[in-house]
């Protein structure tokens, strides 16, 4: 989280934001968080997140977008967690920093269940195939109730992470994110193959049930983008656990691709793409590194080993997975 946000928010926003859902002192606690503050509540019977988030991040209207296309989704039978409305009724509260800012209120229904990473079985890659195929599918008809609450495309300013975090010393990383970008934009755009999608549905973004019920949750990303693009994503995270990554891919895209297609088509021609949308994942992420950390000295195990020999690998064309995804085509 950006430190101009961290030294607006104080403990009377946060009790405004506790009287606009009904929330005792005793009903609420907070939890990790890293785009926006966030807290586990209950209210009656029921268990919520509330998430307050800076207009510096989403205006309002985004905001608006992101709950009309999850509440869409629910709707639709997708185990999306529902955002709610306040006590007056608004699915957006918005409380004045006195700043010239505002913190945006978003409640949502709490995910059941636990994150899946000790979970991994092959029934439920799967079902988190078959989740994203239903999302995707539903996508294809997903018109916003309101013009204006249309969320943007894939190469919005809110998502020029290289272009804003980046020093102007990172020239050949520039380069690279630059010519990648301009060959996906020749890609082309049809119903089939390009919408609305979540871009971030890793396995921290949804939880599952006892019965191996998958519900997704944080949709502040989700954006017009190709639905391959949620597939790459989704792969460029679950692969950093595996000892030998090929061989994961295919195991988990087998299984992954075979409930994916249950769901919706996914025509062959669109799996050699998978190598370059995982490029501008990790470009994207090398650029969020020096927004977050020192990046000669990160102290975080994770982004640490990410960042070993990331740079070499960029301006080498390394594929982030050396794999034929082409060889996937038979399972689907």
């Amino acid at each position: 989280m950006e430190q101009h946000i961290k030294d607006r928010f104080n403990d009377a926003i946060l009790q405004q934001a506790m009287r606009l859902y009904g929330i005792a002192n005793e009903q609420i606690h907070a939890l990790d968080a890293f785009e926006s503050f966030i807290y586990e509540f209950e209210r009656g019977a029921g268990a919520y997140i509330l998430r307050i988030a800076h207009s510096s991040r989403r205006s309002a209207a985004l905001v608006l977008g992101e709950v009309d296309w999850i509440n869409y989704l629910a709707d639709g039978g997708v185990a999306a967690a529902r955002a709610i409305p306040s006590l007056s009724g608004q699915l957006v509260e918005a409380v004045d920093d006195q700043r010239g800012g505002a913190f945006l209120l978003t409640a949502f229904v709490k995910a059941q269940g636990q994150s899946p990473w000790e979970l991994w079985t092959p029934q439920l890659y799967e079902a988190y195939g078959s989740i994203i195929g239903r999302m995707h599918a539903l996508s294809k008809n997903y018109q916003p109730k309101q013009p204006g609450l249309k969320r943007p495309e894939w190469n919005h300013e809110m998502f020029q992470f290289v272009e804003r975090y980046l020093p102007a010393s990172e020239t050949i990383t520039k380069r690279k994110y630059q010519e990648a970008c301009q060959y996906i934009n020749t890609l082309a755009k049809d119903r089939s193959s390009y919408g609305m999608t979540h871009q971030d549905a890793h396995g921290n973004n949804f939880f599952v049930d006892e019965a191996g019920r998958i519900t997704l949750f944080d949709f502040d990303d989700c954006a017009y983008n190709w639905f391959i693009n949620d597939i790459a994503v989704i792969l460029f995270y679950i692969v950093q656990d595996a000892e030998d990554w090929p061989a994961f891919t295919r195991q988990f895209m087998t299984h992954f691709l075979r409930g994916y297609v249950q769901a919706c088509p996914l025509h062959p021609a669109w799996l050699k793409e998978i190598p370059l949308f995982l490029k501008i994942r990790e470009i994207e992420l090398f650029a969020v590194m020096y927004r977050d950390f020192d990046v000669n000295n990160i102290d975080n195990l994770w982004c640490a080993r990410f960042m070993l020999g990331r740079k070499s690998s960029i301006a080498h064309d390394l594929p982030y997975i050396d794999f034929d995804f082409e060889s996937l085509a038979s399972e689907i």
